[in-house]
């Protein structure tokens, strides 16, 4: 790849920092009512330019939107041509925000690469984010390898496998054996043998492949100073799960599945300060704890209840849902090679 000139880059540093500058904009929110002056007319002429002014102001916001979806179309465009150029930049313009460390386990099925896609298009809309994504597998693949190099987002690929008693039978309920134990432990210590508390600041996430994620949850948690936490929708059997929130302080948990869990949470509802993570290296997952107890197996050897820093406006809003692709049907795949078709098995899906 050429080295950008002085001009190019310039120009390249002034449209990532303008694409950076949008998309914080519309996080923090596109509405903005400006009345430079009051009028002196009757009510109905009011009614009138306030509606008026409410027609011009949904113009705007529509026309926004589509400069936001080009903006990002430049940016995502940027980081596949110029990958170290662009990276580069980045980092300059978000020097002085946390890095979020995000740690996916995934596994080898048919509905991967559909999970793998929906989940990096939301995190391309995330600023200063390192996505660590760990394969259950005896070694890299090259579906989840070429997938991350043309993302666009900033990762580490890994791999550990885990052994065959441990692993779910193809009938067995998904409740039945711990999943990801031994892929985010692997993440964790990539994350101590890379970085250090003196030259990094970040927090740090475990996102399944298969859940879905306001863009909202990510500004929540990146100033976590020890441990934060929010509800999780559509998990243990409930509309949500939540830590119980009194005058700022969590003292209970709204949860019915195994009420002896010490942290009755999910794994996507909580995030934890790098710097804690690096400071206690014994940390970590277990393959042989009880039933639903990863979560507080890891937890309780970092932080006390009333430690814990309520977020998504006192745990009020659900930002995050505990969902599932379900299992592909590939049912009449036999019985279109008996008309004489067949599928092009080359071809990735």
């Amino acid at each position: 790849m050429a080295i950008l000139g002085i001009r190019q880059r310039r120009r390249l540093t002034i449209v990532l920092a303008v694409t950076f500058a949008a998309y914080l904009l519309f996080r923090s929110g596109r509405q903005c009512h400006e009345y430079d002056t009051v009028l002196d007319v009757d009510t109905a002429e009011a009614v009138k330019h306030i509606s008026d002014i409410k027609l011009q102001l949904t113009k705007k916001e529509k026309d926004l939107g589509r400069r936001e979806a080009k903006l990002l179309r430049i940016e995502k465009q940027l980081r596949r041509t110029y990958p170290g150029e662009a990276k580069s930049v980045m980092q300059e313009i978000e020097a002085d925000i946390p890095t979020i460390y995000m740690i996916t386990p995934t596994h080898t099925r048919m509905v991967q690469k559909a999970e793998l896609t929906r989940i990096s298009n939301t995190l391309l809309h995330v600023p200063r984010l390192h996505w660590i994504v760990i394969e259950d597998s005896e070694s890299r693949t090259p579906l989840v390898k070429n997938f991350l190099a043309h993302s666009g987002l900033s990762y580490t690929h890994l791999n550990v496998l885990t052994p065959k008693m441990y692993k779910l039978g193809e009938k067995d309920p998904n409740w039945l054996k711990p999943r990801g134990v031994l892929q985010r432990n692997l993440g964790l210590k990539w994350l101590r043998d890379s970085l250090n508390t003196e030259t990094h600041r970040g927090v740090v996430y475990f996102a399944d492949d298969d859940n879905t994620y306001d863009l909202r949850l990510f500004d929540e948690m990146r100033y976590t100073k020890k441990v934060s936490v929010w509800p999780v929708g559509l998990v243990g059997g409930l509309r949500y799960e939540s830590p119980q929130v009194t005058n700022g302080k969590v003292t209970g948990w709204l949860a019915y599945w195994n009420q002896e869990r010490p942290f009755q949470m999910d794994m996507a509802g909580f995030a934890i300060n790098l710097k804690l993570i690096l400071e206690n290296p014994n940390a970590k997952f277990d393959l042989k704890a009880k039933r639903g107890h990863q979560e507080s197996v890891l937890l309780k050897s970092l932080v006390e209840m009333d430690e814990l820093e309520p977020k998504a406006d006192n745990c009020s809003k659900i930002l995050v849902w505990h969902t599932r692709t379900e299992p592909a049907k590939l049912k009449y795949e036999e019985a279109l090679k008996r008309t004489g078709k067949q599928l092009n098995y080359d071809i990735e899906v």
